[in-house]
């Protein structure tokens, strides 16, 4: 057992006691004991409420831009469960139309990462390090693509490819891919983060909307394996919106580590780049080839990349 996997199994029981003390507790005893609308309408409520109050403080401290770029990275991340949203329906579609739909995110992410983050980054690096742009910006791809792959080795989880059928039988692996996909959407949301710290919102909505069509087919492949085991279909929508909402954490992180120190802000576009590609290469790519029928998922792949294109195109 590795140092890490140590950390994560503590990181583990921590949480369980503190679920275990909200269970307990006469607030939460008093919530549930609500009618059902009447219960989620003041969750609802609280959520509401709770992030007024975080969007006052960031607006204080950092200013605007950092408020828009924390909302687009919570939106971005809500997608995952508008994605999920079919498992009401369905307990599986297609392979062919699954694949596609990877397929025009793997294309929307490769143009977002190419002109939202890549682009600019190399402009900023020439202004911060004159005609060393590019040399600063492939340094931080390295590193983004090496902390994934470190993340990869050191947390246990299964990739997009290894979720068979016969996989779809053990609860434990399909909790394992989707640990997967929340490490995956936390450099996304950073990469969101970080192209609206440049100052950019074009940049940054573009790469928001990049990753808001991205989540969606990861909602879709969190939700339907779930309730194929027999989850409540609602309780599995939840759980794949809570994969996306990790995105936030590393949107806030990004926005506000860029507008504190905007000389980092090159190396953290190639970093955030570095870390989609590793993603794209890595999972979507190989999930959208595993069973031989990769047509499909290649036109829309291109499909994908011009659409984001002209979108980036269209709000220049």
């Amino acid at each position: 057992m590795t140092i890490t996997t140590r950390a994560l199994s503590k990181l583990q029981y921590f949480f369980e006691i503190k679920v275990g003390q909200i269970k307990d507790n006469e607030h939460y005893q008093k919530l549930l004991a609500m009618p059902p609308l009447k219960r989620w309408g003041t969750v609802a409520a609280l959520f509401v409420l709770s992030q007024l109050v975080v969007f006052a403080v960031l607006y204080l401290i950092f200013g605007k831009t950092v408020v828009i770029g924390f909302f687009a990275s919570i939106v971005a991340g809500l997608a995952t469960g508008v994605g999920a949203l079919p498992a009401l329906f369905f307990k599986n579609i297609s392979r062919n139309l699954f694949n596609s739909l990877l397929g025009a995110a793997a294309g929307v992410m490769l143009a977002a990462t190419a002109f939202s983050l890549l682009v600019p980054g190399i402009s900023y690096g020439n202004l911060v390090w004159s005609g060393k742009g590019i040399y600063i910006v492939s340094l931080g791809m390295l590193v983004g693509a090496a902390f994934l792959h470190y993340a990869d080795r050191q947390l246990p989880h299964v990739h997009f490819d290894s979720l068979s059928e016969e996989h779809l039988s053990s609860l434990k692996k399909v909790w394992l891919f989707i640990i997967a996909i929340t490490i995956h959407n936390f450099p996304e949301g950073m990469s969101v983060g970080v192209s609206f710290g440049s100052g950019e919102l074009k940049n940054g909505i573009v790469l928001a909307i990049a990753i808001a069509l991205q989540n969606i087919p990861e909602g879709l492949a969190v939700a339907l394996p779930l309730v194929g085991l027999g989850y409540n279909k609602w309780k599995a929508i939840g759980i794949a919106t809570l994969t996306g909402l990790v995105e936030p954490v590393g949107g806030l992180l990004g926005i506000t580590a860029v507008t504190l120190f905007q000389p980092i802000l090159p190396i953290a576009m190639g970093f955030a780049a570095g870390a989609m590609l590793f993603v794209i290469s890595e999972e979507i790519i190989p999930e959208t080839h595993s069973n031989g029928r990769s047509r499909f998922a290649t036109f829309a792949l291109m499909i994908g990349f011009i659409v984001m294109m002209i979108l980036d195109n269209l709000l220049a």
